[in-house]
């Protein structure tokens, strides 16, 4: 497991071939509970191709020196993402 944020990843091989594979990661929190937001896309075996960008919101928790996953939230859809931005947005501003 990862030492520091930079090292976390959702980025996954197998077999050689990357199966996640991650094209951007925000990193909203550090410290002994982080948060980060990942840009990532799904290889698709049929196609043989990347799927749409997808997005996920991980929480880590570091305890012994390492972090360890605790939480996550995917995003299903670039819909649905545009939706949570606009909800955030509408707070924010109030």
């Amino acid at each position: 497991m990862a030492e520091t944020v930079e090292e976390l990843t959702v980025q996954y091989e197998e077999d050689g071939q990357i199966t996640v594979k991650e094209l951007d990661k925000k990193v909203l929190t550090k410290g002994a509970w982080s948060t980060i937001i990942y840009r990532y896309q799904d290889w698709n075996r049929t196609k043989e191709e990347y799927g749409p960008d997808k997005y996920t919101i991980r929480r880590y928790q570091k305890r012994n020196g390492e972090y360890m996953p605790k939480s996550k939230f995917n995003i299903s859809s670039r819909d649905q993402a545009k939706s949570i931005i606009e909800a955030l947005q509408e707070w924010t501003e109030e």
